[in-house]
């Protein structure tokens, strides 16, 4: 929809003006997965499709939520601002990031009339969710006049998720959702929150994106199991390495001098792949800044395949769709991107190779799933935003 349609759709809603007009957008991860809560690098880009918030003040003591994705319309009181709905409610996400304002003695006065539309791909791993809380974090720092950096509203936006939603996230999403710049890819370290902005040249070259139609859960329990899986390695880690904060710190030979210690084989497997994913996404960014895109794209099929057998959060959708991607000359690499269990890859693909690419990646992967995925040629795109237009 444009601005413009979503300005009506908010008169038709609440028979006024829109006061502002918000944006923050979905991601997608380069390479670094499931590094992010393990105080690795990350390797994300924001997208132009994302998350819109329309608001104005209504004169009244309640917040009231209306999402053209969804049906119900649900009002929270301002002295309520800090409790949760029931799991799995989509305003918890929003509300949760309006708890985090409160919390840090930023009182909500006055009631506001919101809208929300998203165009990002609802359970396709591209981060809907981080771009709906970013947004609602802009967009209150905004209203309230809190003058929180970039880096605070991603943090807003993690917690949300966490207390809220239930899902014990890394920041990556949130933070690639505020800070992205057009062109660009978001070089972070998760556990400092140190990041370079660099450059991404494809000369001849999309980011192509594949959507499995298989929703990913993050709120299933999968997640937050490997979240605890890599504590307990961590944890048995420390009995040789007391000073050890986050298994990102290992190197790929520390890992393999001293990976004996832990005893569970499943906490094992994933470590490993924490430690390798961190040393692939260091060489990754080396080789997209030297132009080394083919090596790139290696290390790109290389993550696949470690989340395929060391983290298994691929599963059968993800991996029909890399591996038959992994088949097409034009194909630079393919991986899944987010969280997993579902969602999407992203794929480096050659400009004459595109539409090659989506017939028989697309063939393959229905024959195989009785799905017809979606594709997706990506545009980087800037973060969080106010639109005026």
């Amino acid at each position: 929809m444009t601005t413009s349609e979503l300005r009506r759709a908010f008169r038709d809603a609440y028979g006024k003006d829109a006061e502002h007009v918000y944006f923050s957008p979905g991601r997608v991860n380069l390479i670094g997965e499931h590094t992010d809560y393990n105080g690795g690098y990350v390797f994300p880009c924001a997208l132009s499709f994302g998350t819109y918030m329309l608001i104005a003040a209504n004169g009244e003591k309640c917040l009231k939520f209306r999402s053209l994705n969804m049906p119900e319309v649900t009002e929270i009181p301002l002295n309520l601002l800090t409790t949760p709905l029931p799991a799995r409610h989509w305003v918890n996400y929003p509300l949760g990031c309006i708890a985090q304002f409160v919390k840090r003695g930023h009182a909500v006065r006055e009631g506001y009339d919101i809208l929300i539309w998203g165009n990002v791909p609802a359970g396709a791993g591209l981060s809907s969710s981080a771009a709906l809380e970013v947004v609602t974090a802009y967009a209150f720092n905004e209203l309230l006049g809190t003058g929180f950096n970039r880096t605070e509203l991603a943090r807003i936006g993690q917690l949300s998720e966490q207390e809220f939603a239930g899902v014990r996230c890394g920041i990556m999403d949130q933070f690639a959702s505020a800070q992205g710049k057009k062109d660009h890819a978001i070089y972070l370290n998760c556990d400092t929150l140190d990041f370079e902005l660099v450059p991404v040249r494809l000369n001849g070259i999309k980011v192509v994106i594949s959507n499995t139609h298989s929703p990913h859960k993050l709120d299933s329990g999968a997640y937050n199991d490997r979240v605890s899986q890599c504590q307990t390695a961590l944890s048995e880690l420390r009995s040789v390495r007391p000073e050890l904060k986050n298994l990102a710190e290992l190197t790929v030979e520390d890992f393999e001098k001293i990976g004996s210690a832990i005893t569970d084989a499943v906490a094992y497997r994933r470590a490993r792949h924490v430690v390798s994913e961190v040393a692939r996404t260091k060489e990754a960014v080396s080789a997209l800044r030297a132009g080394d895109i083919e090596r790139f794209g290696k290390l790109m099929c290389e993550s696949h395949i470690s989340l395929r057998d060391d983290y298994e959060v691929t599963g059968l959708h993800l991996d029909t769709l890399a591996e038959e991607a992994w088949k097409i000359e034009g194909v630079i690499g393919s991986r899944m991107t987010g969280g997993g269990f579902g969602g999407c890859t992203v794929s480096l693909v050659r400009d004459e190779a595109i539409e090659t690419f989506k017939q028989l990646v697309g063939q393959a992967y229905e024959r195989k799933t009785g799905i017809r995925p979606d594709f997706y040629v990506a545009q980087i795109s800037d973060g969080a935003r106010e639109i005026n237009d």
